[in-house]
């Protein structure tokens, strides 16, 4: 489990509160004070990451309404004992998955994900575990991540390289590759082994 970054929390409370008061407020200087604290949540979070101000301001504080997580599916995929990985560009590997579309269920996602990552069409069983990514991730993310993991069964397909993946491969559990730490952990592919091998697994949530 990772450790919180006060300073980033302190950033992302900010521009919650900025975003929300610059959507509900009335009086004029009001949003003129909303304005700065958004300007300084976004300083705040470019100084703690290295990130260009402009890039920080596109990717937190590009939203309007009352701030709430974004979401993110995992398709936790098995056949014969071995779990389904993807190979990024990047070299990394990482369970198949993304952020979730508008116009789709996170089931209807994760589903979606699996066929374009991997080439796999897939049978979603259950869930196995709610968590928030900032639990589990070293990345700095300038907004909540809320990632739904499914437990999830091939039914057809094949992998072809695509613009995200490079390889797709079956792994067993004592044979898994380097994994990163905000596309399905090793801690989190574990945990994925133990719901496949519990017929009374209980979804777990932060």
């Amino acid at each position: 489990m990772q450790t919180r970054d006060i300073l980033i929390e302190w950033a992302k409370r900010l521009q919650s509160l900025a975003q929300a008061g610059l959507t509900y407020g009335k009086d004029k200087f009001d949003l003129m004070r909303y304005q700065e604290l958004r300007e300084i949540s976004a300083e705040m979070m470019a100084w703690k990451s290295d990130m260009p101000l402009e890039k920080v301001k596109s990717l937190f504080c590009n939203e309007i309404g009352y701030q709430t997580p974004k979401i993110a599916t995992r398709a936790a995929i098995f056949k014969e004992q071995k779990i389904l990985l993807v190979q990024e560009n990047d070299g990394s590997w990482s369970m198949p998955g993304g952020w979730c579309e508008v116009n789709l269920s996170v089931k209807d996602n994760c589903i979606k994900e699996s066929k374009e990552e991997a080439g796999v069409d897939v049978e979603v069983e259950k869930v196995i575990a709610l968590h928030d990514l900032s639990k589990h991730s070293s990345k700095a993310y300038p907004y909540g991540v809320l990632e739904v993991f499914f437990l999830c069964k091939p039914k057809a397909g094949h992998f072809s390289k695509n613009a995200e993946t490079i390889d797709s491969r079956y792994f067993s559990v004592d044979e898994l590759p380097e994994l990163g730490s905000d596309k399905g952990s090793a801690e989190q592919v574990l945990m994925c082994f133990e719901a496949l091998h519990d017929p009374h697994w209980v979804t777990r949530f932060e």
